[in-house]
């Protein structure tokens, strides 16, 4: 059930339209649907703000259709698939309206709102190969209503390229610091900006970088004040969490 249901509901029993026992057996409605495969969560946007989003990866492509109708049918009308592949998408016949970004692996329905957010949330992305993993954060925080500004290929390998955004590092609300092999983007943008830092270690590395435990570890252990870190190549946490702040 969505917030605007709910206060649809409130004013029509403060109006009288519908009576308080009648708001009560809506709210009782089963908070999620059972597929079998799948027990859909109905009540998470209203107890997070956020509807409940589908994990794509694994999943077969009529399963995926079926959790997406099940949403769309509770009222649902911005759903977000994450880690979906092109050959996934392909065989997503049955639904409509649906959106593929291709770099983020992420599939939408329901179109990319107007930014309501009450800032500019920064993605800092250390290297093109990063770029997977940086597209997945900012695109999520777009579809979650934020002003996102990308500054890609800019890691401390040549730090006059950071140092060249300076007026975007310090004018962001959240920045999403997203990094491989050793991770120090991370705690250098830390050491530069007055708001909350996310880092994200990506898996991207040679061999002593233990697929992203290296940066992990880096960025955990970070001086600079104000980071926080996700896990390994979570693009999308990261983008929720920079939205969560962004519209505190």
């Amino acid at each position: 059930m969505q917030k605007d249901t709910i206060r649809t509901l409130l004013e029509n029993v403060r109006e009288g339209t519908l009576s308080v026992e009648e708001a009560l057996l809506r709210f009782r409605e089963a908070p999620f649907t059972d597929l079998g495969y799948a027990k859909v969560d109905l009540h998470r946007e209203m107890r997070q703000g956020m509807a409940e989003v589908i994990y794509g990866a694994g999943k077969m492509p009529a399963q995926i259709e079926g959790i997406v109708n099940a949403m769309l049918s509770a009222g649902q009308k911005r759903i977000l698939i994450t880690r979906l592949s092109e050959d996934a998408v392909s065989a997503l016949h049955g639904i409509s309206g649906l959106t593929y970004f291709k770099d983020a692996r992420l599939a939408l329905i329901g179109g990319i709102p107007e930014p309501d957010g009450k800032g500019t949330v920064v993605v800092a992305c250390a290297g093109t190969s990063d770029l997977p993993v940086a597209e997945e954060a900012a695109v999520t925080a777009e579809i979650y209503g934020n002003k996102v500004v990308r500054l890609y290929d800019v890691g401390v390998s040549g730090l006059h390229r950071t140092l060249s955004h300076l007026d975007e590092i310090m004018g962001a609300n959240v920045i999403i610091s997203i990094a491989g092999m050793e991770g120090a983007l991370t705690s250098v943008l830390g050491g530069l900006a007055d708001c909350p830092v996310i880092g994200v270690p990506t898996s991207v590395g040679y061999g002593a970088s233990f697929h992203g435990v290296s940066a992990l570890l880096a960025m955990l252990n970070s001086c600079a004040s104000g980071v926080s870190v996700v896990n390994i190549d979570n693009g999308f946490g990261a983008g929720y969490l920079a939205s969560m702040i962004n519209h505190r």
